[in-house]
């Protein structure tokens, strides 16, 4: 039997969950006991966070610190930190006031100034105009000289009748004397483009931040907070200490701290700035290169592409170099990991603002991929139409078929990352979240790749931190608690079956950052989700990556240890020149390359490719191919994995292969509607079923086993994992008997009691119900918060070996007892119960009880985004026998 799969079955599996453990400076006794519920509820790590404590790097913080990790050494556990005193990562503990000028934020700054000539011996007070939104009470000389620092000054004709630039344009900067333009005014409209390099613009809120695009500045935090880490556990790093944990930083230049929408183009936003861009731009565009940069800001059609391109490109490689790079490589030096994750909302992964720039740059020099999830981003059900939340519309397109595809492709492709994805999950959902929410957002992870999690949040004080709840202990109130236990085991197992292996995908779809800084470019996640409802999987592919560690053989696309038969390019006015000439070398080895609704009609950079364009559009193995004909095409053409013999738009599956084991899932993400259907596997011999939460193999009884063909039938929230290897059969129990004679409705009066978190199991008698209700309606119990014991009992006139309890609808934990034994948990649809010999030929006592959320009892803001969901067990209940 494979190594991965006895782990597991026998409880060996590793941890892969690290919860943020939120710091306030406590006593010594509640940070033991908080270290002691994680551990409690299967959970091998923490991840502390500083954001709360008041006194981070002082004398308080390190006695904290210290029970932490004499704790977490007791207890074998692993501790990560936030690198910041507080989010987003990049404030260094506020070292960077203190810090010289020029290692503080930079930023290019565009103003204009209106003219008419013709108008000899013509001035303008530059220096004034530059002071426009500073301190204007302030005179220049007092406060501007070394602030701002003119880069060029540029007029540009307008057209006299409708007041549009025009082409002609004049570089006038060496007119430029002491802080005054002297120009002589040519005839006609001007607009005069002053551009200069400045301290002043950005988000208010990250104003004393460093600068990730210069090294010596990014340096102040690994001074400030890893080294002095590192000085005080060297003997740690590698061991109990597992490393740093960076918590979105990005460019924040946008006065609008969260415009997801923030990029080259946006009128009156500076943008980010350093004192090596001036020499690489020099190096793309030519010495000429700063009568072009009013374009960063001003349309001119494509050469406003150009020049914009060019500047993404060069700042999010700045980025990754001097940001990411720079800290991962001191991580590793030292022997522990650099993970984290960036802000990828609604597409600002490509973008300027809280955006990085290039999602796979930004994050490239980690030692695992990630991504976050919080705010109601992710919402069962609204994968296509829009979700209202807290920060506005969600683009729910991207959330649902982009966010955690990008995030895993990164994981798979980059050797470093040894196939790890981490997600942030849960965090700011409100107490609304429960245990079945969670599952439902697990299962969307897992079945895309994701194997490492960061549950958002553990902390003592539940009700001081409005950003963060739900939180999993929550002093002891919160009712789910006890039960959190079967959701980490059951994430820790499939984890730990789709980790060290090599995740099996047909196609590369490739990233639109440069497409969209180029022009009008289609999103990565709309091919995505073409291929996702068809049950053929991808992975997202960097140009950079093709460019360099992508190769074709045998007609297939090799990059690290993935294997594709095919490369989709999303439709795009513009692609880099070097990718359409590699395009053309992958054609001619034979792979098969797919343009979405059209092909690029010109380069980002401006370059002459009609050739490498002609070539590609007549190709063999070229193909132009509508949006909604992809899926079509390629299966056609027999680019698939698995198959599956009806439209299942919301079956999601993931393939990972082991030497000697290969392991599927699937998962049904509709909220209400059970899947029904018939998927063939691309392996030959026995196929077995894994359950998670049991950690228990079963046969499988194959429909077509020329085919390898398996009945697939899922309710809604529920997953499976089917295994395919050699000597299983050890190991697995035989195919239930699913000839169920079915009883309906019990027909029962059931007794109710009630018990909150703090006073369970102590239960309180509350009364008597003939029809099961929602216990939260008005007339019932609208603000309780806890456990609904149910109590009944029934006869039953068969003596049976396999039987099937059905609780129907159940808000939301459900726990059972039979005749005094303990049947099983279930926390999340569908609340199937294997009674067994448990069930009697005669009288039988029934116990079911039912934990709702911390909601009913704690209204927070953040709830007030979801819609309420009933408490306690609706029904109908069915038990089914083979009598």
């Amino acid at each position: 039997m494979t190594n991965r799969l006895m782990e597991v079955l026998k409880g060996e599996e590793h941890n892969y969950i690290l919860p943020f453990l939120w710091q306030h400076g406590e006593e010594e006794q509640v940070i033991r006991e908080e270290m002691a519920r994680v551990d409690e509820a299967g959970i091998g790590a923490v991840c502390v966070e500083a954001r709360p404590h008041p006194d981070f790097l002082g004398p308080k913080w390190w006695t904290d610190m210290d029970i932490i990790m004499d704790e977490a050494r007791k207890r074998g556990m692993k501790v990560w930190l936030l690198d910041d005193d507080h989010f987003p990562t990049g404030h260094a503990a506020g070292k960077i006031q203190e810090a010289p000028e020029e290692l503080h934020r930079l930023f290019l700054g565009e103003r204009y100034i209106d003219t008419l000539g013709p108008a000899k011996g013509a001035s303008f007070l530059l220096d004034t105009l530059l002071m426009t939104g500073l301190r204007p009470t302030i005179s220049y000389r007092q406060h501007a000289k070394g602030k701002n620092q003119l880069v060029s000054a540029v007029a540009v004709r307008r057209d006299p009748s409708k007041g549009t630039l025009m082409s002609d344009c004049v570089d006038i900067t060496e007119h430029v004397q002491d802080g005054i333009l002297y120009w002589d005014i040519p005839e006609g409209y001007w607009r005069v483009f002053i551009i200069s390099a400045n301290k002043e613009g950005g988000s208010k809120a990250q104003e004393d931040y460093l600068n990730p695009l210069d090294r010596a500045s990014v340096r102040i935090l690994i001074n400030t907070v890893y080294e002095a880490v590192y000085e005080r556990y060297q003997a740690d790093f590698g061991k109990t200490f597992a490393g740093f944990f960076s918590d979105e930083p990005g460019f924040y230049n946008d006065p609008i701290t969260f415009d997801f929408n923030s990029r080259p183009g946006k009128p009156g936003v500076s943008l980010p700035w350093s004192l090596e861009i001036p020499a690489l731009l020099e190096q793309a565009l030519g010495e000429d290169y700063r009568k072009d940069l009013y374009l960063l800001w001003q349309n001119e059609k494509e050469r406003s592409h150009t020049i914009r391109y060019t500047y993404m490109n060069i700042v999010s490689k700045l980025y990754a170099d001097n940001f990411c790079n720079q800290i991962g490589d001191w991580c590793r030096a030292r022997g522990v990991e650099y993970i984290g994750h960036v802000l990828e909302d609604n597409n600002v992964h490509a973008r300027l603002g809280p955006g990085a720039g290039h999602f796979f740059r930004s994050l490239w020099g980690q030692d695992m991929s990630g991504l976050d999830v919080v705010l109601w981003q992710i919402v069962p059900g609204f994968d296509q139409l829009s979700f209202r939340t807290t920060s506005g519309e969600t683009d729910s397109l991207f959330f649902h078929y982009g966010l955690a595809k990008l995030a895993v492709s990164l994981g798979h492709i980059d050797p470093k990352k040894q196939g790890r994805t981490m997600c942030e999950l849960y965090g700011a959902y409100g107490w609304t979240e429960g245990l079945k929410l969670m599952k439902w957002l697990t299962d969307h992870m897992l079945v895309r790749g994701v194997n490492y999690f960061v549950p958002h949040a553990f902390t003592q004080k539940p009700f001081l931190d409005p950003d963060c709840p739900p939180h999993m202990y929550a002093g002891g109130k919160n009712p789910q608690y006890r039960y959190y236990k079967h959701l980490n085991q059951y994430m820790n197992r499939i984890s730990h079956l789709i980790s060290g292996g090599r995740h099996m995908a047909t196609a590369g779809v490739v990233y639109h950052a440069e497409a969209e800084w180029s022009g009008e470019a289609m999103y990565f996640q709309e091919p995505v989700k073409e291929l996702m409802q068809h049950q053929i999987d991808c992975d997202i592919l960097p140009i950079d990556v093709l460019l360099d560690g992508a190769s074709v053989r045998d007609g297939r696309l090799h990059v690290h240890l993935e294997d594709y038969t095919c490369l989709i390019l999303p439709n795009a006015d513009a692609l880099p020149a070097a990718l359409l000439q590699r395009l053309v070398r992958f054609a001619d080895q034979g792979l098969a390359i797919y343009f979405v609704d059209g092909m690029p009609k010109r380069s980002s950079e401006g370059i002459e490719v009609a050739g490498e364009l002609l070539c590609l559009a007549s190709h063999r193995n070229v193909k132009k191919v509508a949006l909604n004909k992809l899926s079509q095409d390629l299966v056609s053409n027999g680019y698939f994995d698995i198959q599956v013999r009806s439209h299942e738009p919301y079956l999601r599956h993931y393939h990972y292969v082991h030497p000697d084991l290969d392991v599927f899932m699937f998962f049904n993400e509709s909220p209400h509607n059970t899947i029904r259907t018939e998927v063939v596997l691309p392996v030959k011999g026995a196929i077995y079923a894994y359950d998670a939460f049991l950690n228990r193999l079963r046969c499988l009884n194959l429909l077509d086993t020329d085919l390898n063909s398996v009945s697939l039938t899922l309710c809604p929230y529920e997953s499976i994992v089917l295994l395919h290897g050699n000597n299983f059969d050890s190991y697995a129990i035989d195919p239930a008997d699913m000839e169920f004679n079915q009883i309906s409705d019990l027909h029962a009066k059931w007794m109710v009691s009630t018990a909150d978190a703090e006073h369970y199991p102590h239960f309180v008698e509350w009364g008597q119900l003939s029809t099961l209700t929602n216990m939260s309606s008005p007339d019932y119990l609208p603000y309780f918060s806890g456990t609904f014991r149910y109590e009944t009992q029934f006869e039953w006139e068969y003596l049976v070996n396999h039987a099937l309890l059905d609780l129907g609808k159940v808000y939301e934990t459900a726990e059972v007892w039979l005749n005094g034994e303990h049947v099983g948990v279930r926390i999340c649809p569908p609340y199937h119960f294997e009674l067994n010999e448990l069930l009697k030929k005669g009288l039988n006592m029934l116990t079911i009880e039912v934990t709702n959320t911390l909601v009913k009892d704690k209204q927070d803001f953040l709830s007030s985004f979801a819609q309420q969901e009933p408490s306690g067990l609706m029904g109908p209940i069915w038990i089914s026998s083979n009598k």
